[in-house]
């Protein structure tokens, strides 16, 4: 029996936020990483300063736009990506 794969239309597709740049005030960032990752002091300043760093995989639209929002609030420049289309769905 064959796989088959069918591509679900929803109307949120995943996003990504991408830390392009830490910008000046690097604690301030780290700060705001970890607040919207969980992760620990030091893995948010090593997530920071290892740019451009994957901060949020897989969100919302909405919750990428605030996450990026506040990143860019602390100093950095960050964006919010929508995902790439899976390579089995492309033909």
């Amino acid at each position: 029996m064959a796989d088959e794969y069918f591509l679900l239309v929803c109307d949120d597709t995943p996003h990504d936020v991408v830390l392009t740049d830490p910008g000046a005030r690097v604690m301030d960032v780290v700060q705001a990483v970890r607040g919207l990752t969980g992760l620990s002091l030091w893995h948010s300043k090593v997530l920071v300063t290892q740019v451009p760093a994957l901060i949020l995989k897989g969100v919302p639209e909405e919750d990428a736009t605030a996450a990026a929002l506040g990143l860019c609030e602390a100093g950095a420049r960050a964006e919010a990506r929508e995902q790439p289309e899976p390579d089995f769905l492309r033909p």
